[in-house]
């Protein structure tokens, strides 16, 4: 006999239903999932190449009648009776109320059970479920009628009611969901000819029943009955609401930050205090950024996974974050991209680096590539580029990290509310116009490379050690789940190329950037020895070589006679953390001291979320290696140097992309239960002690993940904006810098305010975009006291004619926020240069002002621009035999990684000998860059 289980609610009714075909073997209901899979319909969308999925990816919202696959499944040898119970104290998101009903599927489909045959003359039973809306939540496992049995497509009718038995005589209901994620109504099966009741409802041109005169009228009448066009535009509401919800909120905020100040909309810069930007925004703006968030969530909600709505709204929420200083402000933000544009500009006209002039010409990439492009367009004002570039750089690092989440296990929702982390706590304003901003979107791009195409996922099949606490712990992690799909499968052409591309993307980002390679060098080795990459460790070898080899030969006027200042920092792990947080917080305005907080809160909130995301998937039995590498290995920069006192601020921007895919794990950390099959279940926690209904439990995480979104958004505003009294840059000082630009010729020196003379301070002025080899820039030192103008004289009296000191509304407001000088000072302080009679004002506007000397001696002329000559090619003796030795490990290691793609599972003797001559080349190599450091450091 076959079981008919019947599901309405949380109610489940198990009925005796006859016997299919004379099979006289009864089958129980929950074994339907061994029956053999029925062969896909053909409005059944394609399964993803990548993933195996669906282009519709289920989705929480649906149950599926397979039978879960538990943790209970994954270590059948150790689980315990015990272990029935709930571990965490709340079911998983989407968790059917029934175990025995199997895994809820996280699609928009309805959920079809497997269990007919794709052979007809084999087919002995099948079943279809029928998928209710989200609230009913019926699931019917019903067996195929006679007429599929024997080869035919089965009319579509009307499921029965779920309080009736079911008739096994009637054609078996199939119910699949629109577009929309709604169900679409069933098709009406063909009504039996009766003698009086039918013989007037029979269609024109169907076989032995004549066409009656009232046909047409009823037709008529039927298609009267059909839905008027608001009722099927209201019932669309779900599939174009949400999109046009999103479009309106752009509008709206456009509207509010760009029109004329006025009440609840336009924004005074003038008004900005210590809390930065979000002080003069309009109510409205936030209105339109919280409705913009609201409409990304209905859409996540929905039963049907719209990537396309989904990525439109991820890049508005991104626009409406990332672009709002774009939107308000005149010019572009951040003094420090002025300089980067100056590099470049300089490169693309003298077509050489200049090493003397700044530590990060050793590092030229960006500067060269930018430079030509520039160059090349015919670009001489690269300030819309320059405002515009945040903006591009989150559209851009959204890329790859999608790439990343794609090959992840875990549920719809859950990647797409990583990506929406990832927008929202994306603060420390490293994406503007900077080799930095480049390189971190490769570092994306060549983790994206390395887990979709050198990824592993292979699970611990070997039974547990008979001793030793430690080394059961560590089988037991090495057999949880893995968190991340397997490598897509690829031939040896495509393997070739992929490995050229990721030594390509490592050897542009060392040419590029201090930090960066390095960061790529760890998460590359950390995820080869926790076994989730296919390359070896030869890699890392090779590329490490690559790496030191550059900055000690490249980079030689950087480190040359500063080993103490590159190295001093290693291992002081505290001094470098205080120096990037507590310290932050000293001497600073009262208001200004909340953003630093602000911006305290969002990475350890972020870090929470990523510890409880990781804890709840341990307790499904998913073991996430990656994220915990790629979460773990920027740490260890702490421990090497302050990197001026930003180290802090690069570990966090480098942890981010797995600290928000476990924080998404904290919110819906549910297991995809079919990772490598057609479609996407959802596991059972190990352990139960309190049940939840799933569509509260879904309801709730959604909510939660919304609030929180909304709470980040506004947080982001105050720590992105935090500084922008002083980051940003007005046309005033910008016309101030153009008067210095119009007068150097032959050459000209710039004094900017300073507390403290001698150290490091990046000037909050948008100094060096032109003429970086003509213009000098030096310190005036400053106190508190407005009316003390003796550190400037100083410093203009030991200067050489054509020498200016630049005051600007920048300035006197950092020095106001961060060194506790009065909010008035900046006024009282040009009104005391202006009354100087040593002092003559040659240029000034509302936010800017330049001064020099009244008189220098007789005689004295503008000198000659300073040679700008680099340390010089240093050398020591062995330095032929060591670039000789780096050539030859590099394409030894290269090449014996190579042989390996071609045959992975074997060792050949010129790959071992390849690898035995690149270690023995490596050790050369790397004798002669110490010998290098000791001797010119030395020197």
């Amino acid at each position: 006999m076959v079981y008919v289980r019947q599901r309405t609610g949380n109610e489940v009714k198990e009925e005796t239903a006859t016997k299919i075909a004379g099979d006289g073997t009864d089958v129980d209901g929950d074994a339907t999932s061994r029956l053999p899979r029925p062969a896909p319909l053909p409005s059944d969308p394609a399964p993803d190449p990548d993933t195996g999925l669906s282009d519709e990816q289920p989705s929480e919202d649906e149950i599926e009648v397979e039978p879960a696959t538990s943790e209970d499944e994954i270590e059948p040898a150790e689980q315990e009776p015990a272990e029935q119970e709930q571990a965490d104290g709340e079911p998983a998101d989407g968790e059917p109320a029934d175990k025995s009903l199997g895994a809820e599927s996280p699609s928009g489909e309805a959920a079809e059970v497997e269990g007919a045959s794709a052979e007809v003359e084999d087919a002995s039973a099948g079943a279809v479920a029928a998928d209710e809306p989200e609230d009913d939540d019926v699931t019917q496992v019903i067996p195929l009628p006679p007429t599929a049995r024997d080869g035919a497509v089965a009319p579509a009718v009307q499921p029965a009611p779920a309080e009736e038995p079911l008739e096994l005589d009637d054609p078996t209901p199939v119910i699949r969901r629109d577009d929309l994620g709604e169900p679409a109504a069933p098709a009406e099966p063909e009504a039996e000819a009766a003698p009086e009741e039918n013989a007037g409802q029979a269609g024109p041109g169907k076989a032995g029943v004549p066409e009656e005169p009232g046909a047409a009228a009823e037709v008529s009448a039927e298609s009267e009955a059909r839905p008027s066009l608001v009722t099927r535009i209201a019932a669309s509401a779900a599939g174009w609401l949400p999109p046009l919800l999103t479009l309106e909120g752009l509008v709206m905020y456009v509207l509010a930050l760009r029109v004329p100040y006025g009440p609840m909309r336009g924004v005074d810069l003038a008004q900005i205090n210590g809390l930065g930007l979000i002080s003069v925004l309009p109510i409205t703006a936030f209105a339109a950024i919280g409705l913009i968030i609201v409409s990304f969530f209905v859409t996540l909600t929905q039963n049907t996974d719209r990537k396309g709505v989904l990525l439109f709204q991820l890049a508005a929420v991104t626009f409406t974050l990332h672009g709002a200083a774009a939107l308000v402000e005149t010019e572009p933000r951040f003094h420090t991209a002025w300089v980067h544009a100056g590099f470049a500009e300089y490169i693309g006209r003298a077509g050489e680096a200049l090493p003397g002039l700044d530590a990060r010409f050793a590092w030229p990439g960006f500067f060269a590539l930018f430079g030509f492009v520039l160059r090349a367009a015919g670009i001489h004002d690269p300030s819309p580029i320059l405002q515009w570039t945040p903006f591009v750089s989150n559209l851009l690092y959204l890329l790859p990290f999608v790439l990343i989440l794609r090959q992840l296990v875990a549920t719809t929702r859950a990647r797409w509310f990583a990506a929406l982390l990832f927008v929202l706590v994306q603060w420390i304003g490293q994406d503007y116009f900077s080799p930095q901003g480049f390189t971190y979107a490769l570092y994306l791009v060549f983790v994206a490379i390395l887990m979709r195409w050198f990824g592993r996922a292979e699970p611990r099949t070997a039974p547990l050690p008979a001793k030793g606490v430690l080394r059961r712990l560590l089988a037991r992690l090495d057999r949880l789940t893995p968190g991340e799909l397997p490598a897509r499968p690829t031939t040896v052409t495509d393997r070739v190329v992929l490995l050229t591309l990721l030594v390509g993307l490592f050897v542009a980002t060392t040419a590029t950037h201090q930090i960066t390679p390095f960061m790529m060098l760890g998460a590359l080795t950390g995820l080869i020895v926790l076994r989730r990459s296919t390359l070896t460790l030869a890699l890392p070898v090779f590329l490490g070589l690559i790496v030191v080899a550059w900055v000690n030969y490249q980079a030689t006027p950087f480190w040359s006679g500063r080993i103490n200042e590159l190295f001093g920092g290693i291992g002081k792990i505290f001094a470098n953390l205080q120096e990037n947080t507590g310290d932050r917080l000293v001497g600073t305005d009262p208001q200004h001291a909340i953003v630093l907080k602000i911006r305290l809160a969002i990475c350890g909130v972020i870090l929470l979320f990523a510890a409880v995301g990781l804890l709840r998937r341990l307790r499904r039995g998913v073991g996430d290696r990656a994220a915990a590498v790629l979460l773990c290995i920027p740490v260890l920069a702490l421990g090497l140097q302050s990197y001026g006192g930003e180290i802090g601020l690069r570990v966090y921007m480098f942890a981010l992309p797995a600290a928000c895919v476990l924080g998404a794990y904290a919110f819906f950390p549910n297991l995809p239960a079919h990772t490598g099959g057609a479609r996407e279940g959802e596991t059972q926690p190990a352990r139960r002690r309190l049940r939840l209904n799933p569509g509260t439990t879904r309801r709730v995480s959604a909510v939660l993940a919304g609030g929180t979104a909304l709470v980040l958004s506004v947080a982001f505003l105050v720590a992105r904006y935090g500084n922008e009294k002083f980051e940003r840059v007005t046309t005033g000082e910008a016309a101030a810098m153009e008067y210095v630009y119009a007068h150097d010729r032959p050459s000209a020196r710039l004094l900017y305010l300073v507390p403290v003379l001698g150290e490091e301070v990046t000037p909050t002025i948008p100094w060096r975009e032109r003429d970086i080899d003509r213009v000098e820039y030096d310190q005036a030192l400053v106190t508190k006291d407005p009316n003390d103008l003796s550190g400037v004289l100083t410093a203009l009296r030991g200067k050489a004619r054509n020498t200016f000191v630049i005051m600007t509304r920048g300035q006197a407001a950092y020095l106001e926020l961060n060194q506790g000088f009065g909010a008035d000072w900046g006024r009282r302080f040009r009104a005391a240069l202006d009354s100087s009679s040593s002092l003559k004002r040659v240029y000034s506007n509302g936010d800017a002002a330049l001064y020099t000397l009244r008189s220098y001696p007789k005689g004295s002329e503008i000198p000659p621009p300073l040679p700008l000559t680099s340390v010089g090619d240093r050398s020591t003796p062995w330095t032929p035999f060591g670039l000789v030795a780096l050539a030859l490990a590099v394409a030894a290691l290269f090449g014996a990684e190579l042989a390996r793609l071609r045959a992975p599972e074997r060792t050949t003797r010129v790959r071992r000998r390849l690898y035995v001559f690149g270690l023995v080349m490596t050790v050369a190599a790397l004798a002669v860059i110490v010998e290098r450091f000791l001797t010119l450091t030395g020197g």
